[in-house]
């Protein structure tokens, strides 16, 4: 049995899934050396990790292919104070994405990327309450539940939301306005109810914890090497290539955890997956992190808040500009008129910040091996859920580099789904 063990593992990509892989994989007693053009223990680096909400939201199965939110995507598009903007440039890139979209916005597509999204994030907390016994996570973690509110506006949409999840199982406590104000007395009262995900939690620091469970990697034996990668291939039936802009790596198996920047890599391997990205954006107001005690999201708005190491951090909006387009002070604009909107006694901000959400059409990841080149393994496409699913992600590739079968189905993360 132990001559059928996989030799060696290369994985591009130093995020939170590349990062979770490797370690999955060093446990497994599996050789791994992870690839990326930038350290991520260093601190100029500002990786996805660096910016998002921080939220470990095993709640969140609904995504945006749904048919209660298409008569308001046009309406979104036109107006700058919105939650949903477009880089007009970008438009003839994004129609390959934008009519898979097309397909996957109706109500059955909905229920099936729920179903999905639901069964691994289902297992999403546990996987890093696994890793949490392995690392320090002192001030780096909170488990005080995570809070949505909204307005009256909606409530066809929000009623849809709280159905779906009661049907799949999911805890949600429905408040009123007078008890968001009990549990977060400094807002604004703009909004009319909510819900509690008291099982939710969040990350003070998500760098934080993401440099913690790299230096664990490393402690284990992995390897780092910070090089450019241009190119993957698969040479044979057990041998991948894996070629920088200064030297070739021969491995066994290879892993592409590269996020938003995936599809390079795909289109070399002959497969046409049509990946893009959401751009989403963050400030900080400092030493405001004490105006509430855990993330507050306003759904209308398609904005939230989380109290970090870092002050209050006020993320959000979904703009489709693909990579190149330069950060839109416009979304900054729209973030800080929010967050002022539920806390208007925050002063003045810093640190604008712009990442990349790495998002397929129909809002399921790809995770599992390449059509073509069955030992390089894909694991991208985690949208708003990247930092949410790192750890499950790392447990469910480790299975599948080792050969192992899982008591999941798979398929609906297979990239076969484009092809």
């Amino acid at each position: 049995m132990e001559n059928n063990k996989c030799k060696s593992v290369g994985v591009i990509g130093s995020g939170i899934q590349g990062v979770c892989i490797g370690l999955q994989l060093i446990k497994r007693g599996i050789p791994v050396t992870i690839f990326d053009r930038q350290d991520p223990l260093s601190t100029e680096f500002k990786p996805a990790s660096y910016g998002n909400a921080g939220h470990f939201s095993p709640y969140a199965v609904l995504q945006f292919n749904r048919p209660d939110i298409l008569s308001d995507v046009p309406k979104m598009l036109l107006s700058s104070y919105g939650p949903l903007a477009l880089k007009w440039n970008y438009v003839p890139k994004l129609l390959p994405w934008f009519f898979n979209y097309l397909k996957s916005f109706n109500k059955k597509s909905m229920l099936h990327t729920a179903k999905y999204m639901h069964q691994i994030l289902n297992l999403s907390n546990d996987a890093y309450e696994e890793i949490f016994q392995e690392i320090n996570i002192k001030n780096l973690v909170e488990r005080n539940g995570i809070v949505y509110v909204w307005t009256n506006k909606n409530l066809k949409s929000r009623e849809l939301e709280i159905k779906v999840r009661n049907d799949l199982g999911i805890e949600q406590k429905i408040l009123t306005k007078e008890e968001i104000l009990d549990l977060e007395p400094n807002l604004q009262p703009v909004f009319d109810g909510g819900v509690l995900y008291e099982n939710a939690m969040h990350a003070k620091d998500p760098h934080g914890i993401l440099k913690e469970i790299f230096r664990l990697f490393l402690r284990k034996g992995g390897k780092f090497i910070q090089e450019n990668v241009k190119q993957i291939k698969q040479i044979n039936t057990n041998q991948t290539i894996i070629l920088s802009d200064r030297e070739k790596y021969h491995f066994e198996k290879s892993v592409i955890a590269t996020g938003a920047f995936s599809k390079n890599f795909t289109d070399q391997l002959g497969e046409k997956i049509p990946l893009d990205t959401e751009r989403g954006y963050h400030v900080h107001f400092k030493n405001m992190d004490h105006l509430i005690s855990r993330p507050v999201i306003f759904l209308d708005r398609g904005f939230g808040m989380t109290p970090m190491n870092q002050g209050l951090r006020a993320v959000g909006t979904v703009e489709l500009g693909g990579l190149e387009n330069p950060l839109s002070k416009k979304r900054i604009d729209y973030i800080i008129k929010c967050a002022k909107e539920l806390l208007p006694q925050l002063d003045k901000h810093e640190d604008e910040w712009l990442g990349f959400r790495p998002t397929l059409p129909d809002f399921l990841p790809i995770i599992g091996p390449s059509l073509k080149n069955k030992n390089i393994i894909y694991a991208f496409g985690h949208h708003h859920l990247g930092w949410t699913l790192g750890a499950v992600t790392g447990k469910i590739v480790s299975s599948i580099v080792a050969g192992e079968k899982t008591n999941l189905d798979l398929s609906p993360y297979s990239s076969k789904r484009f092809n």
